[in-house]
């Protein structure tokens, strides 16, 4: 199975590119790590006393993640999908199966600390290196529309995960065998997925 992991702070483009490439290609699936936050009492908490939350590991529920990303790689198949309600602070769990999966494609703000976990693997790492101001206006409009949220508390939110994201990356030494490919808003979306699936 051949395995893309695409990664970049909130409001670079990370879900448009990973569904262009799922529409281009035959039996592929994509695993959303926004989908894969921690639930209960104690993330409710959490999330109202640490700034950030939602930008950092501590949120993430890796163990729920890694248990799909490794039945999809032993077997080929996804049964579950998963959507994270930001309202009401749970993941919604949908039957929908999909068989003959040859592409997993991992996309999200954890997608690079994922991949370093994985041993004798070989994948492709798209990182995408998009303006900040062009990602600001993209999160602004998307959590005022589908989170509720104030313009002025969009944009500290956004500022901060920006941080966070940039200090996580340079903070940590991820080796890995993957090909790197930087996309930039000018990066021909074709030559990419020829250069994906040569």
């Amino acid at each position: 199975m051949k395995l893309i992991f695409v990664s970049g702070p909130s409001g670079s483009g990370k879900t448009t590119l990973s569904n262009q490439i799922i529409v281009k290609i035959k039996n592929g699936t994509v695993l959303r790590t926004d989908n894969y936050y921690k639930t209960g009492l104690q993330s409710k908490l959490l999330s109202k006393f640490i700034e950030g939350y939602f930008d950092r590991s501590i949120s993430f529920n890796y163990k729920l993640f890694k248990k799909d990303f490794n039945y999809i790689l032993k077997n080929g198949i996804s049964i579950n999908e998963r959507f994270y309600d930001f309202e009401k602070k749970k993941v919604n769990n949908y039957l929908n199966e999909t068989n003959n999966i040859n592409f997993l494609i991992v996309e999200g703000i954890f997608a690079k600390e994922f991949s370093s976990t994985l041993c004798n693997q070989n994948y492709y790492f798209l990182e995408l290196k998009i303006n900040k101001n062009e990602c600001m206006k993209r999160v602004v409009k998307r959590d005022i529309k589908e989170r509720g949220k104030a313009k002025e508390q969009a944009e500290k939110d956004f500022l901060k995960s920006w941080d966070i994201y940039h200090e996580k990356l340079k903070n940590k030494n991820f080796k890995n065998k993957a090909n790197e490919l930087n996309i930039s808003k000018n990066t021909n979306i074709d030559q990419l997925l020829k250069k994906l699936f040569q």
